[in-house]
């Protein structure tokens, strides 16, 4: 106001947004965000007031969480510091499913334990953990139609089922039962999925069943889980389902299993274990959460609505049980994830579709999503699903995860792939940045070798981090990888498909200027 007359000037949203006495600012209070030390997780202070947020599932539905994020953007990271903590807090027991063998290294250095199925370790598929027969055909049933096609073959089915009640009352169960004892209190032994595939051999041998197609095309379904050498889930089980619970850090190596569905059959079944565990065990009264299961990058058992994930974020708080399920994609967690868990965190976005899948199933602000579209390597945005209506914003912006030690970054350096007019540009990134084990995990993920990977992290340290995309790509075709895997590694990492073309054209000439020369010293020399 100047001289008793109002001024009309134009302000930015973002000016007036600082400006506490027109709107409020878009966090919630602190004394929501700011839990007892002793009852929470602390992750990181919030980007407006610098309040030191402790996630606690006080506030929300339920203690489940969702992660999405792309590779590097210090996913894993905070997955290890969530889980560190909540040990140290709560004295939870953690549960990971290693899809690509990506936690088992840190969890041996956190003395945890590691078991590797496909590796030397069994899990029978037809185990009880403390189930009715009756009750775990159901769920050994539906685990099939999400991973098969017997769900579009109704008689398959029936067959099956009917295989794999009469293997259980061959071993003389009680089908509706918990008592799994003999009459002389011993132990019954649980049957097989060989037990299941001879019974429906014995009855396509007697030749009496109408429809032989039928019954032949079940047996060759179950016979891909019982072949000699990937009988995973056909022997014996030589893991503890109560050590997996209540060992402290366990991680459930998959990434020796021979393809996806057989790592999602595992982490399905294991799942469902965990889940009858802790409805038998009941709620406590103790603090925290007795077990926090990780499902990351599993889209087999994430995205399906009648998977068993989906059903224990639906089930809410009632076990002290949490469930995390983490993404790069999240179009490949279920809406319905989305949706019923108390807490998501998001990570470094890439794609515009993803974001609009998030804006959609999440209903934060256009405001919001340009903030998550900035978002760089362990910043984050925090929606949480208050238990009710509320006058302050549920998703929030954080400064940086903290974790237990700094997250080490690795950067591949563009400047020399780059136009004069992209260097000119400042909003132009001249360089893209990895967390350190999530950089591991990727070019694992590709091949490569875990003395490579060593090979490759000694050079990045002694180069003060940085690498020159260029010398990068070279060492990586010495090392075996052909250039479209390149290509898709960096297409991930953010890179554009022009800037990639002139990163190959470049290799080209610098290989041939090369000639024999090592391609270390050149990255040294560099």
């Amino acid at each position: 106001m100047l001289g008793g007359k109002i001024k009309i000037s134009k302000i930015s949203n973002k000016e007036i947004s600082k400006r506490n006495l027109l709107v409020h600012p878009p966090e919630p209070p602190a004394e929501i965000i700011f839990a007892d030390p002793a009852n929470s997780i602390y992750v990181g202070r919030t980007r407006v007031f610098h309040v030191p947020f402790y996630w606690s599932y006080e506030h929300v539905p339920n203690p489940h969480i969702s992660i999405v994020g792309i590779s590097g953007s210090g996913k894993s990271y905070f997955i290890k510091t969530f889980l560190l903590r909540a040990s140290f807090v709560w004295d939870s027991n953690a549960l990971v499913f290693d899809w690509a063998g990506e936690y088992k290294d840190w969890v041996k250095q956190t003395n945890g334990k590691v078991i590797s199925l496909g590796k030397g370790s069994y899990l029978n598929l037809l185990d009880l953990g403390g189930m009715k027969p009756y009750d775990r055909i159901k769920q050994v049933v539906r685990t099939l139609e999400l991973l098969t096609d017997i769900a579009n073959y109704p008689e398959q089915r029936r067959l099956t089922e009917q295989a794999i009640e009469k293997s259980y009352m061959e071993n003389k169960y009680k089908m509706d039962s918990l008592d799994h004892k003999d009459e002389l209190g011993k132990p019954l032994s649980p049957p097989t999925l060989k037990d299941v595939v001879r019974i429906l051999e014995e009855q396509s041998k007697l030749g009496t069943y109408e429809i032989p197609a039928e019954l032949e095309n079940a047996i060759y379904r179950l016979k891909q889980f019982t072949k000699s050498g990937e009988d995973f889930f056909a022997q014996q089980s030589t893991v503890s389902l109560d050590a997996l619970v209540t060992s402290g850090l366990v991680d459930l190596d998959l990434s020796g299993l021979p393809d996806e569905t057989f790592r999602a059959l595992g982490a399905l079944t294991v799942l469902q274990f965990v889940k009858e565990k802790m409805r038998a065990s009941g709620w406590a009264k103790q603090k925290g959460l007795r077990l926090i299961v990780v499902i990351d990058e599993a889209w087999k058992i994430a995205k399906e609505e009648n998977s068993d994930a989906v059903m224990i974020v639906r089930e809410g708080r009632k076990y002290n049980f949490g469930l995390i399920v983490a993404s790069q994609n999240p179009t490949d967690i279920s809406e319905a994830i989305f949706s019923n868990v108390g807490t998501t965190f998001i990570l470094k976005v890439k794609f515009e579709r993803f974001l609009d899948y998030l804006q959609g199933t999440l209903n934060f602000s256009h405001y919001m999503r340009n903030e998550i579209a900035k978002l760089g390597v362990g910043q984050c945005a925090i929606n949480m699903a208050f238990h009710s209506s509320t006058p302050y914003p549920p998703t929030f912006l954080l400064d940086k995860i903290e974790g237990e030690e700094p997250s080490m970054e690795f950067f591949l350096d563009l400047d020399k792939v780059l136009s004069t007019a992209q260097r000119r540009d400042i909003a132009m990134a001249k360089s893209v940045a990895f967390v350190k084990e999530e950089f591991r995990r990727r070019v694992r993920q590709y091949g490569l070798s875990d003395e490579k990977i060593e090979e490759i992290s000694k050079l990045f340290e002694k180069s003060n981090r940085h690498i020159d995309v260029v010398s990068f790509v070279i060492l990586m075709e010495r090392y075996g990888l052909v250039r479209r895997n390149i290509s898709d590694f960096l297409k991930d990492a953010g890179i554009d498909d022009i800037t990639i073309i002139n990163i190959f054209g470049k290799v080209d000439i610098k290989k041939n200027e090369l000639g024999g020369r090592d391609i270390t010293q050149v990255i040294l020399e560099d």
